[in-house]
């Protein structure tokens, strides 16, 4: 059994083991879950990131007990909750849009779910301004949702989550409807309160962003499938599909030719290493394929007669971002130091491979990929 305990001022709770088997759902002609199998470690924040129709939100409603599933199994601390209604199955949830009573305090709605479990009024109050205040907002617990701003009203969203010490915590795109500034700001809240409460978490998101910053790891999902879990770093260092390696970071896709069972591209020619998808070495020589490769991994020099030409400038802080039109109109993105000297738009310039920590995919199927060059990539 879970173990949960709290102090007051100092809540802290150690989270709870959460399995999900092998879980299929079909919505009419849609798979939104083919097989989906996950382990969330007790205090770890796991991110579901995807694109639209992936099946990550449908993953979560049927955690928290909002769907049900045609096969499969979800274990909390070893216990089937398909037998638990949503209301019993101790999970806090927050939702993109809030979903506050537009008729109750800030105060109120942090303590509606504690209400519900019958706790004393005075206790209540208590535990709702505690958790006001761990989100920085006692001073506002007399406040009713339409005098709070988006960022607050999300605030008083997750107090109310935590307000009754969930064992696992549910997110649901919380933070897409604010603006950038207060999106990085809550983003950033919710992580510190996460690691100092040690609540299992899963985070719905399809900003890629939000899900590096935050996540111990992240699970990318596609068509109802899991493509990886893995920590931020492995994800977009060694993506082990071109799916991932293009939906997490920038990616650059650059014409290659099979070379005698390497890969040749931008004036040079290195080795391939399956990881997945079909066998390009055993390919015949000339054949086509596309080389993934990120912006820092290519490096661009100003050359009266090169193939390229510097098409846009966009500055990123720490370095500056160029376009470079190359040969039958294949742009790619280079990330250049900002200590470096500058190449201005127009400049003939030369593209080269900085690293052989690349991908190989087939130009027609970017589903699956092989690694090219002598780095070791985690699967």
């Amino acid at each position: 059994m879970t173990t949960n305990t709290a102090t007051n001022g100092n809540t802290e709770h150690i989270g709870a083991t959460v399995e999900l088997g092998g879980l299929r759902r079909r919505f009419g002609a849609t798979q939104a879950l083919d097989g989906f199998t996950l382990t969330l470690q007790p205090g770890e924040l796991v991110a579901l990131l995807g694109p639209s129709g992936c099946g990550k939100t449908t993953a979560l409603r049927v955690l928290a007990g909002f769907e049900t599933v045609d096969s499969g199994q979800v274990l909390v601390d070893g216990v089937d909750q398909s037998r638990i209604p949503a209301q019993k199955r101790d999970m806090g949830m927050v939702f993109q849009s809030y979903s506050l009573f537009p008729n109750m305090t800030a105060l109120d709605n942090v303590a509606f779910g504690l209400r519900m479990r019958k706790m004393g009024s005075k206790a209540r109050r208590a535990r709702a301004l505690e958790q006001l205040d761990l989100v920085g907002l006692e001073s506002e617990a007399a406040k009713y949702p339409h005098q709070m701003s988006g960022g607050q009203q999300q605030r008083v969203a997750l107090a109310r989550a935590l307000a009754i010490e969930p064992r696992v915590l549910l997110l649901d795109e919380p933070l897409s409807a604010l603006d950038a500034k207060v999106r990085v700001q809550l983003r950033e809240q919710i992580r510190v309160l996460q690691t100092r409460l040690k609540i299992t978490t899963l985070f719905v998101t399809h900003d890629q962003e939000e899900a590096l910053s935050m996540a111990d790891r992240v699970c990318v999902m596609r068509s109802g499938r899991i493509e990886q879990v893995d920590t931020p770093s492995v994800l977009y260092a060694a993506p082990s599909t071109a799916f991932v390696a293009e939906f997490v970071g920038t990616m650059n896709r650059i014409p290659g030719v099979i070379d005698q069972g390497r890969v040749s591209l931008l004036g040079t020619t290195v080795d391939i290493r399956a990881v997945a998808g079909p066998d390009h070495g055993a390919r015949a020589s000339g054949s086509p394929v596309d080389v993934l490769v990120r912006p820092e991994g290519l490096a661009v020099t100003p050359a009266p007669h090169g193939r390229g030409l510097v098409m846009t400038t966009t500055f990123l802080g720490s370095v500056t971002r160029l376009g470079v039109l190359l040969d039958e109109d294949v742009m790619v993105y280079v990330d250049q130091p900002n200590s470096a000297p500058q190449v201005p738009v127009g400049t003939a310039a030369e593209v080269t491979l900085t690293e052989r920590d690349v991908m190989v995919s087939d130009p027609t199927s970017p589903g699956t990929a092989q690694v090219a060059g002598a780095s070791e990539v985690a699967v």
